[in-house]
């Protein structure tokens, strides 16, 4: 009896699978519609996450520090100081920047500084050395008002390095003079809302002395508050005190700091002398010159009075032509 030849399975690689398994394995039309409904749902919640981010400034940008207009507005920051920088930029070197700057966009593609002025500084500094590569992280802020911009700015000063009282008045009275704000005080409350009144008094009384001698200063960020407020003072005092003082600082050609408010302290004494001599009450004294003609002075005093019936427009005369005649 002739023995059957079983017959082997059909080969897939060269037949292909059968129905049934290309049935199986492949995706019905209604899960690729719904996967690609996800994709899109998902890429859309990320792009609206992201402007959201952007617009309320939680997105860290990364911006080549040329791009970025650090005079956008007036700084409160008069200089930086020398080695405050070099420790600053040691940092950045070895660590990189580790707090982002603020900014603002001003036109597409175009940012003005907010705060980070001296990161900006130190960056720009390395990039020249060639020891960073000039890129700075910065959160993009959309303030609604340009007080928002001043005064995000001072309240970063005055929590990472602080101010002192001259910069304080100064920013504010730059803020009002940008028309920012309306008045002294309103700028005070605004930019200073945090500090205490005797704080803000202090620094109400150093507006002053930005609207004398702001320009006239090397060194006006170390000027202390006992040296400010005694110059305060004076200028309420004495008239005359700006004036003395100016040509002071002229006359001094300070170099440093100390030499310029030992420049200001000795104006200060002079000063004092003025209001010495002013509060000293009048020592009258007179004397009959000839007969109908008398003089009367003070003693502590530059005048002197001349006065009487026999003193004729011909008598006059003649003692003002003597008091022309330069001195012999």
């Amino acid at each position: 009896m002739a023995k059957r030849k079983r017959l082997s399975p059909a080969n897939p690689a060269i037949f292909g699978a059968a129905p049934e398994t290309k049935s199986m394995m492949s995706r019905a039309p209604i899960a690729d519609v719904a996967s690609d409904a996800a994709t899109t749902a998902a890429l859309h919640d990320v792009t609206r996450e992201l402007s959201a981010a952007r617009a309320t400034g939680r997105m860290v940008l990364s911006l080549p520090v040329a791009d970025i207009a650090l005079d956008h507005i007036v700084r409160d920051r008069v200089i930086a100081e020398d080695a405050e920088m070099a420790a600053l930029m040691t940092s950045i070197a070895a660590r990189g920047q580790q707090t982002p700057i603020e900014i603002l966009e001003t036109k597409p593609g175009a940012y003005g500084l907010i705060s980070g002025w001296r990161r900006c500084q130190a960056i720009a500094r390395l990039a020249e050395q060639g020891q960073h590569d000039g890129m700075v992280l910065a959160l993009l802020r959309a303030p609604k008002e340009a007080s928002e911009t001043y005064q995000a700015m001072v309240e970063e000063n005055e929590i990472r390095v602080g101010l002192s009282y001259f910069e304080r008045a100064r920013i504010a009275a730059k803020a009002v003079e940008q028309g920012v704000f309306a008045t002294d005080k309103e700028a005070l409350l605004t930019l200073f809302a945090s500090a205490s009144r005797p704080k803000r008094s202090k620094i109400r009384s150093f507006l002053p002395l930005v609207a004398a001698f702001d320009g006239h200063l090397r060194f006006p960020h170390l000027i202390g508050e006992r040296l400010g407020l005694k110059m305060a003072a004076a200028m309420e005092a004495d008239k005359g005190y700006v004036t003395r003082a100016r040509q002071t600082l002229r006359a001094a050609m300070p170099q440093n700091a100390e030499a310029e408010q030992e420049a200001l302290t000795r104006a200060l004494n002079s000063a004092k002398q003025t209001q010495t001599k002013a509060k000293m009450p009048p020592q009258l004294m007179s004397k009959d010159v000839r007969a109908g003609v008398q003089a009367e002075w003070d003693i502590n005093g530059d005048w002197l009075k001349i006065s009487g019936k026999a003193l004729t427009p011909a008598l006059r005369d003649q003692i003002l032509a003597y008091l022309r005649k330069p001195p012999s």
